[in-house]
């Protein structure tokens, strides 16, 4: 009881490091009780990549469970990455780092956006995916952001 406890609390509580601004949703279902089934947009910026914003879709659970909590939604999703600014990679960039989280149901699954360095051909990829703690989904998708010259983005 006490493990169901801590993890309880440890979803409740667990932070996402860059916030997500909504953007706009679609219904796709109806539902009589609740809220309608929606893809969702959502924006936010890379907090350790200044000059990179990326907007996810996702599926979002209505009716009675949704509009309390307590629906798990698909694990569908999909990301589009832009350069916005100037990029400066800061020195101690790792692979798969989290950029993004944000909770799926009321425990245990999360939705999950991880950025890699390709060095060789000077390319962030943005990976998105779901998880939980027993099993993930193989549900993925990427977006690339080839990172220009700042001079493409100067004001002259």
């Amino acid at each position: 009881m006490r493990i169901l406890f801590a993890a309880a609390l440890l979803a409740l509580t667990w932070g996402t490091p860059g916030q997500a601004e909504e953007i706009g949703c679609v219904s796709t279902v109806f539902k009589l009780l609740g809220p309608d089934h929606k893809i969702c947009i959502e924006a936010f910026d890379d907090p350790e990549v200044p000059g990179v914003t990326c907007h996810i879709s996702r599926a979002q659970t209505g009716g009675l469970k949704g509009m309390v909590g307590l629906a798990e939604d698909t694990s569908d999703a999909a990301i589009a990455c832009r350069q916005v600014g100037p990029i400066t990679l800061p020195e101690n960039l790792k692979d798969g780092d989290s950029v993004f989280h944000e909770r799926r149901s009321f425990l245990f699954k999360k939705l999950q956006v991880v950025r890699f360095l390709d060095r060789k051909r000077n390319v962030l990829i943005y990976l998105v995916y779901s998880d939980k703690i027993i099993e993930g989904s193989p549900k993925n998708s990427i977006s690339t952001v080839p990172i220009l010259p700042a001079r493409l983005f100067s004001q002259d």
